[in-house]
């Protein structure tokens, strides 16, 4: 076997015959995404490399340059067409007064131009990628001010880079910053109260930490990867509470559909009635999306989804020449615009109404997505493919939805813990020797998925076991050579790159500071209650009384392991009570201010025990940013 410099190998016949045979299932002669693609294109960025303030690289745009290339056997063909796709980057125009800037960073940022300046749709996700883009479309359009920023949804891809094309001095000005209803309560709780792990488990997903090439990180199906700049966040000024609402920035006309619960639980798509163009946000994109993200998040609704899919193409397909999206490329003329759309609502709704069907039947979620199967129709369209979501994974989530991680079976009810499982695994089937014995008979025939699963119990009874680590390592790779999926591919690859050379850690971190500043009151002490060690507090009993020189005063109680807060006067007498201005108290939740600071500020005063902040806040523990996932 040739390994590479990184450890990785060749592709297996059987994966690399598997490749061979989706080149001739599929329709690869149909060339219209590459035409799609790249039509009106303007040019793109003279300096290759994107680096932030201190010169480090955030953004290379020649990094997917070897997708020119024919496809190699360590790909899937049809995922690399996809990467080939979303690789094209640079300025595009998508109609008269409209232009995209893509492959600058996972997601497109959208420019409309209005009366006096320019309106910026989505601005990417750092500051640094969306400064670029906007410097871009300047040199090409002349240096146009931005005269508003709209967010299509509350995910940060699509709002994290706001301030590399606005200030706050600009919305102070009278910028507008438009958001559908929910925006910000959404933005902060996907990214904040389980942001360590979903980044960390994002690091998998879109490999930003793999190497970029033909054994490595091709893309991630959605859009090649995530940039690692600043994330930041300004809050928005205007909100949009409702279908049919409409709003004029700069001359602009806009009228929207509010479809929550869909892509993101707070999204709209907009219409601009004068330029005939429809914005889907993330709703209709070039693949199958996620119904739950392997990242991790609340699981959304397909029977939703579909419905505010027909919904838009009954309101905006006829007026509408053109579907572009905050990701991928646009679909040009009515007639294909609504069979683009009413192909994507099909795909959610035949998702939904067979996963239930067959578990009205008593099939269960891995069942389910052995037999789910795409109607011909749909497969043959590419942007149905599960490049980012997939049927497998998306069906098992539509059950999580109705029925939740219990199969049924009173055998799955109480089962052992991984490690404790793996262990006993291991001793039933003969130890270590012999499963790795019969594993790497399986990966001789090309048994990859079962070596996967099987061997995963040898690492996880014995992390130290090199042999099942390195024979792990192949397997997992193997599978990410031979998947469709951009980011089951990724999660391959991490595992093997990890299993390997340990943890990379989390490359790009959502818990910005912007987000922590929007955060309400009660929003940052819920953020404290999900730190506290709950058996070491089970003894405590220790109140804090919040006296806010410049807002309403809060009682924090550490009782059972469970840290409370409210209005109400305590029924007892506090152990300490202490009066400080609001940014104090959110300074000292934040971790900024100690409590030994905090009693030397001018206009604290503290009464009572002196030493009650501190003993409570002992009982907080800090998030792993860099947390297991192959290994136990």
């Amino acid at each position: 076997m040739a390994l590479s410099s990184d450890g990785s190998g060749p592709a297996e016949p059987a994966i690399a015959e598997a490749n061979a045979e989706v080149v001739r299932r599929l329709p690869f002669e149909d060339t219209r995404d590459l035409a799609d693609a790249r039509r009106g294109f303007l040019g793109t960025a003279s300096e290759n490399l994107i680096k932030d303030a201190d010169g480090r690289t955030v953004w290379d745009l020649d990094a997917y340059g070897f997708l020119d290339q024919e496809c190699p056997p360590t790909a899937n063909p049809s995922l690399w067409r996809q990467s080939r796709l979303c690789s094209e980057h640079g300025l595009f125009e998508v109609t008269e007064g409209i232009y995209q800037v893509r492959g600058f960073d996972l997601s497109n940022m959208t420019i409309v131009e209005g009366e006096r300046g320019i309106l910026v749709v989505d601005p990417l996700l750092c500051a640094e990628t969306a400064a670029a883009a906007l410097a871009l479309y300047r040199a090409h359009r002349g240096d146009r001010p931005v005269t508003g920023v709209l967010y299509t949804h509350s995910h940060a891809d699509h709002f994290g880079g706001v301030r590399g094309v606005l200030t706050e001095e600009d919305v102070a000005a009278g910028v507008p910053v438009l958001a559908p209803h929910g925006f910000l309560a959404h933005a902060v709780s996907e990214n904040v109260y389980a942001g360590t792990a979903m980044n960390r488990r994002a690091a998998y997903m879109y490999g930003a930490a793999l190497p970029k090439g033909a054994r490595g990180q091709i893309g991630a199906g959605l859009g090649q990867t995530t940039a690692t700049g600043a994330v930041g966040l300004i809050p928005p000024t205007v909100d949009i509470t409702r279908t049919g609402q409409s709003e004029v920035v700069d001359g602009i006309r806009m009228v929207f559909q509010l479809t929550p619960g869909t892509e993101a639980p707070a999204e709209l798509n907009i219409h601009f009635p004068d330029r005939a163009a429809l914005c889907m946000a993330e709703n209709a994109t070039h693949n199958l999306h996620n119904l739950l993200t392997l990242r991790g998040a609340e699981v959304r609704d397909p029977r939703v989804w579909a419905r505010y899919l027909t919904e838009a193409a009954d309101l905006f397909g006829p007026a509408s020449e053109v579907a572009f999206a905050s990701h991928h490329w646009p679909v040009w003329g009515t007639e294909r615009v609504t069979e683009y759309l009413s192909e994507q609502r099909d795909l959610y709704a035949y998702l939904h109404d067979q996963t239930l069907r067959m578990l009205n039947q008593g099939l269960t979620g891995p069942e389910i997505a052995e037999r789910m199967e795409l109607p011909p129709a749909l497969e043959r369209a590419w942007h149905t493919h599960g490049y980012y979501g997939s049927a497998s994974h998306n069906s098992k989530a539509v059950y999580q939805r109705y029925l939740g991680w219990f199969d049924g079976n009173p055998g799955h009810l109480w089962q052992h813990p991984p490690v404790e499982a793996a262990r006993r695994y291991v001793e039933f089937m003969g130890g270590a020797a012999e499963v790795l014995r019969r594993a790497r008979e399986s990966y001789d025939a090309g048994d990859f998925r079962w070596v996967a699963e099987v061997v995963n119990h040898v690492v996880f009874a014995d992390p130290a076991n090199a042999e099942a680590r390195a024979l792990q390592a192949d397997a997992l790779e193997q599978l990410g050579y031979g998947a469709e999926n951009g980011t089951w591919r990724n999660f391959y690859l991490m595992g093997a790159l990890e299993l390997r050379h340990g943890s990379v850690g989390t490359p790009t971190s959502t818990v910005a500071p912007d987000l922590l500043a929007v955060l309400t009151l009660d929003q940052l002490f819920d953020t404290l209650a999900i730190r506290v060690d709950g058996p070491r507090a089970w003894d405590a009993d220790i109140t804090v009384r919040w006296n806010i020189t410049d807002g309403d005063p809060v009682t924090m109680r550490l009782r059972n392991g469970v840290l409370t807060h409210g209005r109400s006067v305590p029924s007892s007498p506090p152990d300490a009570e202490i009066a400080l201005p609001e940014a104090d108290l959110r300074a000292l939740l934040l971790g900024t201010l100690t409590p030994a600071e905090l009693a030397s500020r001018p206009g604290v005063t503290l009464t009572g025990e002196a030493s009650a902040l501190t003993r409570l806040l002992s009982h907080l523990t800090e998030p792993d940013p860099d947390f297991a996932i192959v290994t136990p």
